[in-house]
């Protein structure tokens, strides 16, 4: 097999192959990580069985472990959605809040939303509430726009169980450890939320959108989506997954084994979590009716599909990438010294960064950039849940950096707040510029204080 330097070339070939199929030919980044994988085997010398072993196992690995847990998440979130619940999560937070603070409650909307629900669909869901928010503060639309699209964001990239943060939690190792990745994922988004914050309120509040004092008000919105759901019903397919996951984490790290650690162990596997949480949902429904619950599920499966097939073929990559003699040649580099510790953090978040501005897709960044670092991990001595935890969220930050013309989301930030496209440049991209540098600098500086 190929050794050295010439392997380092092989890597490089297959990133630059990456970037130009997904980004330049528009290739379905599936097709792309799949062809990838072909690559890395044949340009590498690897035996051909050892290339079929690579795309089967690490496809299936990865799925054994994530699989559900993608497609309960994605089905929840479309019936917090399709009910309301999303919506009154929303009214809740800005009772809460106040209306003296429309863009923090807007921010912490967004970040609630998004964790089930992806900030693409969140948006949307939220852009009347966003609207009619803005006139009732007397604040600018702009303010809120960006308030609410950098709140999506931040736990999208950075908070399971969005598929991006697990899929890359499942092919750095970590995905045992999915508590904790939450708990850290948490408090790094946090910092990304009130970064957007502050940009929304100083920035963005300077620029005017044409026709922003022309929308329905707020009881309006609230009246178009007839009678709501009850909060604690809204509230509980989101809270309690995250409870159960968060129960089961510190038991396992304070190796608790009294009484009923193993149920909670049990309760707390992100699989019967998410199916709790599920389970949760159907409260939603205004009676059982199989026929609407099935829709919901239909489309949940709909929107999970291409993040399995993504998820799974970064998987392959990734397994292809460990069969190779890749970590070999990064032990001579880890003993020199220079990338150790957290700043190791820096790969990760610069291979991130370079995918997500070159192509456009976050969870594609974080698919693609977790299964390229995975192997090198153990070279560099990264192996506690703890760290494996603060490398998904370096991915994570990576991915946020930036949102421009080639993500879906910057067009729906622009279209659905009315935003011109050189003012979204300024408010938008600028926005995710700096969170992902926080997220980052935050990771940082968690790595130093607590590994």
């Amino acid at each position: 097999m190929v050794e050295g330097p010439l392997l380092i070339l092989v890597l490089v070939l297959t990133i630059v192959f990456i970037i130009w199929g997904t980004s330049k030919l528009k290739i379905h980044p599936f097709l792309v990580l799949l062809t990838a994988t072909f690559l890395v085997g044949f340009l590498s010398g690897m035996p051909f069985s050892t290339i079929v072993e690579s795309i089967n196992g690490g496809f299936g690995g990865l799925m054994t472990g994530i699989g559900l847990v993608i497609v309960l998440g994605t089905i929840i979130g479309v019936i917090l959605e399709k009910s309301g619940a999303a919506l009154k999560m929303a009214e809740i937070i800005i009772r809460i809040i106040g209306e003296k603070h429309p863009q923090l409650a807007m921010s912490l909307i967004g970040a609630l939303v998004s964790i089930p629900v992806f900030c693409d669909s969140g948006y949307v869901i939220l852009s009347s509430l966003k609207k009619a928010m803005a006139k009732k503060a007397n604040v600018a639309l702009a303010s809120m726009s960006i308030a609410l699209g950098t709140g999506l964001y931040a736990t999208h990239t950075l908070v399971p169980p969005t598929p991006g943060p697990i899929a890359a939690a499942g092919n750095i190792g970590v995905s045992d450890y999915l508590g904790l990745v939450i708990m850290v994922g948490i408090v790094v988004a946090i910092v990304a939320m009130t970064v957007g914050f502050i940009w929304a309120k100083t920035i963005a509040s300077k620029i005017r959108i044409e026709g922003e004092d022309d929308h329905i008000s707020y009881e309006d919105v609230l009246k178009q989506f007839g009678k709501l759901p009850s909060a604690w019903k809204s509230f509980a397919p989101l809270v309690v997954p995250i409870f159960l996951i968060g129960l089961s984490s510190i038991v396992s790290v304070a190796n608790y084994e009294g009484f009923g650690s193993s149920f909670i162990v049990f309760l707390g596997s992100p699989t019967v979590a998410l199916f709790i949480g599920l389970l949760f949902s159907l409260l939603l429904l205004p009676s059982f009716q199989s026929k609407q619950l099935n829709t919901f599920v239909s489309e949940g499966i709909q929107h999970a599909a291409p993040i399995l097939l993504i998820t799974g073929a970064g998987g392959a990559l990734g397994r292809a990438l460990s069969n190779t003699s890749l970590s070999d040649l990064i032990q001579g580099i880890s003993e020199t010294e220079m990338l150790t510790g957290a700043f190791f953090l820096l790969i990760p978040f610069l291979i991130a960064a370079g995918l997500k501005t070159a192509q456009g897709s976050t969870t594609a960044a974080l698919v693609v950039t977790s299964a390229l670092v995975a192997p090198l991990l153990p070279n560099f001595g990264i192996e506690t849940p703890l760290q494996l935890a603060l490398v998904v969220m370096a991915i994570g930050a990576g991915g946020m950096t930036v949102s421009h013309a080639n993500d879906s989301y910057f067009w729906v930030v622009t279209q659905f707040s009315g935003m011109q496209v050189k003012d979204a440049y300024k408010a938008h991209t600028m926005a995710t510029l700096l969170q992902g540098i926080a997220a980052f600098l935050t990771t940082f500086v968690l790595y130093l204080l607590f590994v």
